[in-house]
């Protein structure tokens, strides 16, 4: 089963990652959900901004949840700017889709979908900045 803060699976899911879908991405560039997600863009991600309130964010079309993303695009990890009481229904929705790895952002946690989603073989980080882990790991330095 998956661990929650693994930081072996934390680096390898960031290193093999493809597309992550940003649950919460803000239009707005003054947002910290829209700053990292324009990060992960240059980092070389396909980023998906979910938002249910947007059209676009990025440049990009906004779907309004996970489950409105077609099928077809498989999602690597689900990076969550949401608050924690959220979390939960994003959680079922990322294991019904199959996801590699679910990130909840700094100050959302959610123990409970948190062992949902490793049961389901999903792994997680649960109050961690993807920003600031993937920076630590790209400079080769061990995840605190």
């Amino acid at each position: 089963m998956p661990g929650l803060n693994d930081f072996e699976e934390i680096a390898a899911s960031l290193a093999q990652a493809r597309t992550v879908a940003v649950v919460g991405c803000s239009p707005d560039p003054a947002r910290p959900s829209n700053g990292i997600a324009r990060y992960l863009v240059r980092a070389g991600y396909d980023v998906i901004p979910v938002n249910p309130e947007a059209k676009e964010a990025l440049g990009r079309r906004c779907y309004p949840s996970l489950a409105a993303i077609p099928e077809e695009i498989a999602i690597d990890i689900v990076d969550v700017f949401r608050r924690s009481e959220y979390v939960a229904g994003i959680a079922d929705e990322a294991i019904g889709r199959g996801v590699r790895f679910f990130w909840m952002q700094d100050g959302v946690v959610d123990e409970d979908a948190a062992r949902r989603l490793r049961d389901a073989g999903i792994g997680v980080a649960m109050d961690r900045c993807i920003y600031r882990d993937r920076e630590t790991v790209g400079r080769g330095l061990p995840l605190a």
